[in-house]
């Protein structure tokens, strides 16, 4: 199988997803998961963590053929969680307000990122200290009415390659509804991934 022929890019409204169906969702999550997640102070943060967990679990039950609650997450302090069942499934998560997103595959490392674009922002001194001259330049030679997609274009590209890891062969980036997004990918994939809006109970 090529690499990444399997790629799951999924976006789901954490505000959907109904109380049983969050109860549950958190049941799956493993001692470290549970840890981390007592942490968080603003419930925001606590519904992104859980359904971004669970919306993993469900992709990778996709790929490996498992029950959700059997699918072993270990936190890592700043990094990705580690999956301990399988070392050749990529993947990464990333939430912006009440979005979640999620990508998965086998045989290819994964970097993903989102944002909500927020057009009150004064996103040219924004990118002035972000990003380097040519990226600089890329944004403030768009029509005020094209900055903000750009930006945040180049925005989700740059995170999406750290959470890769290392630099990506393949970084492609869309844009949906008022939010941003990028795929970052450690090898050419054989299609060009195009994120699906998914709902948990659907799944």
């Amino acid at each position: 199988m090529a690499p990444g022929a399997d790629l799951l890019v999924w976006l789901v409204d954490a505000d959907e997803v109904g109380d049983d169906l969050f109860a549950a969702c958190a049941a799956w999550l493993g001692e470290s998961e549970r840890a981390r997640c007592a942490r968080f102070v603003r419930p925001e943060r606590r519904r992104q963590f859980i359904v971004g967990r669970a919306l993993l679990r469900l992709a990778l039950v996709r790929l490996l053929a498992c029950a959700p609650e059997t699918i072993p997450l270990l936190e890592r302090p700043g990094q990705a969680p580690a999956l301990l069942a399988c070392a050749d499934i990529g993947f990464s998560i990333s939430h912006s307000g009440r979005w979640v997103a999620c990508a998965a595959a086998t045989g290819v490392a994964l970097g993903i990122d989102i944002e909500r674009i927020d057009r009150t922002r004064d996103v040219a001194s924004m990118a002035q200290h972000a990003f380097d001259a040519h990226d600089t330049a890329l944004v403030l030679a768009c029509s005020p009415e094209q900055r903000h997609a750009m930006f945040y274009r180049l925005w989700c590209r740059h995170e999406a390659v750290i959470k890769l890891g290392s630099s990506a062969a393949v970084a492609h980036a869309w844009e949906r509804d008022g939010l941003a997004g990028a795929l970052a990918c450690s090898m050419p994939l054989t299609s060009m991934p195009v994120p699906a809006q998914v709902k948990l109970g659907d799944l």
